[in-house]
């Protein structure tokens, strides 16, 4: 499993590299970047190709066996054994133009933890900390990727998918299609 991630300070432009992962990835360094990388660092996870082709084509067929499944092998990764978990998935549908303003989830949506596959699409996503808005950290979100947000990373930031003219990950264009997300929370407590 491999996280690409970008620390970005507006003003700052260093880089240095990624602490998550043996291949490098451009993180822009400064002392709030470090105090971000420590919280953000064991609340966000993403594997890429968690989804096969396949699976990816069966989500779209509405093939209800097939699709349990799949959502099923999500919950299992994302959760801890017997977690209330909410029985219907969300299932967002992005246009290539379309994105996500910033936010944070309402608790009474899902709790603590906050599992997604990103389909048909690379994509970017911005986690912002809601007390300094200078400082970012950017997810690569790459195609049938699985991302899960825990803890911090839900309630101590924002996050938003990139509009397309600003969808750019470590200097290079990452360019959007439409875009299938199906989240699967857990049950508030």
């Amino acid at each position: 499993m491999t996280l690409l991630i970008r620390v970005s300070k507006q003003v700052q432009r260093k880089f240095f590299q990624n602490p998550f992962s043996s291949e490098s990835s451009a993180l822009r360094k400064g002392p709030e970047s470090r105090e971000i990388l420590a919280v953000v660092h064991g609340h966000v996870e993403v594997r890429h190709n968690f989804i096969s082709e396949e699976e990816e084509n069966v989500l779209f067929k509405e093939d209800d066996v097939k699709t349990e499944k799949c959502v099923l092998r999500v919950r299992a990764v994302a959760f801890p054994k017997d977690s209330p978990l909410l029985g219907p998935v969300h299932v967002l549908d992005l246009d290539k133009d379309g994105y996500i303003k910033p936010h944070i989830d309402s608790v009474k949506v899902c709790e603590r933890i906050n599992p997604a596959s990103s389909l048909l699409s690379d994509i970017v996503m911005r986690l912002v900390p809601k007390n300094k808005s200078t400082d970012w950290v950017d997810l690569l979100l790459s195609r049938r990727s699985l991302y899960i947000l825990r803890d911090d990373a839900r309630f101590k930031f924002t996050h938003e998918i990139l509009k397309d003219e600003e969808s750019f990950f470590s200097g290079q264009n990452v360019p959007r299609h439409r875009r299938i997300s199906v989240i699967c929370p857990n049950l508030p407590v």
